[in-house]
């Protein structure tokens, strides 16, 4: 659901029912430039900037980056400041407002919770992103791809405007090393805001062991889970111990990787599962073995609210009805390093053609790794990036093969991918859950709140 899939109008629908509705909070910098420098078509982001709490920061990032009427389909986009350890205010000021205007329009006119997804992979973005999407008031923070112990600690800190900072990992560093990367909101606003709610977080994880770690120290506790089995879209947890291929190259998972829901409930905080549950037994089963109830992905991505082109929405509803829709675990695809869902359309970045054909770039660099260089300083690097460059960063040419872009394949499939004026287009990357049987109970051009009703027709059923 990353990169605007899952975005403001899909996450207002679901809200809307009664449910909880969830905006992707990934590269929302580079989404908002992007589609103010398409023209902003119907007004909403600047309408939901008029409301940011400081406007001079507001009017920045417009005149950066707002072209009246759209900057024309073969002229490139302006680029964003890259993510770094490095302050930028810049940088800070157009994530910030980004995940504002994602969550305020997510949340306008109803009552719904609305809540914000972000990767823990992705730590240089996440105090910035994670305190505007404060100040227009998410109720929810939902963090996976890895551990957010610090997590619970940022989320204070940033409810009474004060600075926060937290940790970064940075390859091949010294054991006493620390690097962070933070946020000081009144001197980024210039002002001190009316007090914040602090949003519940819920820690997206697939083993039961890590839930207990979180749960283990009011530090590090989050208020609840979300457990995610490895049919669900986008990045899965590798398998526990040795990676095993099966005869179509897909990860093996066994019993170690099944979650233990009793050990999670003794736990004492509520979950949901994730992966598998689109339906209304789906919904019964997940409630019978303790659950607060269920996350749905792939059933959002592909109904009419969906962020996803409409376009190859609708080529893969077909595809899907007909039965020759074939979604791959990849476990080399993601230069995050954890095996990603590929939906397989012809003309997409799932064809090996069209993989060989792109030109190997990196150019957005959200999901670079900083590393150490041999001189001390931190310099960044990413497997997706040309193969040269990333062997010259001290990598081996087998970190390279088969990694795809993510950031750029996903940004062309909501119909935001990179141009030139020599008439290149960025290919999309789809990816969806592994389970689709809950097509075949749904109508042929469904929205988010027939899955809703649907989904809850068991519950009614069950009395």
């Amino acid at each position: 659901m990353g990169v605007g899939v899952s975005g403001w109008r899909l996450a207002r629908a679901v809200a809307r029912t009664g449910q909880l509705g969830v905006v992707s909070g990934t590269a929302l910098d580079v989404v908002l430039a992007r589609r103010l420098q398409d023209g902003d078509p119907g007004g909403h982001l600047r309408r939901a900037l008029a409301h940011f709490p400081a406007p001079e920061v507001a009017e920045r990032v417009l005149s950066r980056y707002f072209v009246p009427g759209g900057a024309g389909d073969g002229l490139p986009y302006r680029p964003v400041p890259r993510l770094g350890l490095r302050s930028h205010r810049g940088r800070d000021e157009l994530t910030v407002v980004a995940n504002f205007a994602e969550v305020f329009l997510a949340k306008e006119g109803h009552e719904g919770p609305i809540g914000i997804n972000y990767l823990e992979k992705i730590q240089m973005a996440t105090p910035a992103a994670v305190y505007g999407a404060m100040l227009a008031g998410a109720d929810y923070v939902l963090m996976g791809a890895g551990i957010p112990s610090e997590i619970p600690r940022l989320l204070d800190a940033l409810a009474a405007h004060r600075p926060a900072r937290i940790s970064v990992a940075v390859a091949e560093a010294a054991a006493e090393d620390r690097h962070t990367v933070g946020i000081d909101p009144v001197a980024l606003l210039g002002r001190t805001p009316g007090p914040l709610e602090r949003p519940r977080l819920l820690a997206i994880v697939s083993s039961h062991v890590l839930a207990a770690y979180l749960a283990r120290s009011p530090q590090t506790r989050p208020d609840g889970f979300v457990l995610e089995s490895p049919v669900a879209g986008g990045h899965s947890a590798p398998p526990r111990g040795r990676m095993l291929l099966d005869a179509a190259g897909e990860p093996v998972y066994g019993p170690r990787d099944q979650v233990d829901t009793g050990k999670i409930a003794a736990l004492g905080l509520p979950f949901w599962l994730a992966g598998g549950y689109a339906t209304p037994d789906g919904l019964v089963r997940a409630v019978q073995a303790g659950a607060a109830g269920i996350q749905l992905g792939t059933a959002f991505a592909l109904c009419r609210e969906s962020g996803l082109d409409d376009t190859l929405r609708r080529r893969l509803l077909g595809r899907a009805s007909s039965g020759t829709l074939e979604v791959r675990n990849d476990p080399r695809a993601s230069p995050a390093g954890f095996p990603f869902k590929i939906a397989d359309l012809p003309g997409t970045l799932s064809d090996p053609d069209v993989y060989g054909d792109r030109p190997r770039l990196c150019d957005l660099g959200h999901l670079r790794t900083p590393y150490r260089k041999e001189d001390g300083a931190v310099g960044y690097r990413c497997p997706a990036e040309p193969v040269d460059t990333h062997v010259r960063k001290g990598r081996p040419v087998e970190d390279t093969v088969e990694r795809r872009c993510l950031c750029n394949g996903l940004l062309a499939a909501i119909g935001l991918g990179r141009r030139r004026p020599d008439g290149y287009r960025e290919p999309p990357l789809l990816t969806l859950g592994q389970d689709l049987g809950f097509l075949d109970e749904l109508p042929e051009d469904y929205s988010a709140a027939d899955v809703v009703d649907h989904i809850l027709s068991g519950v009614r059923a069950a009395g």
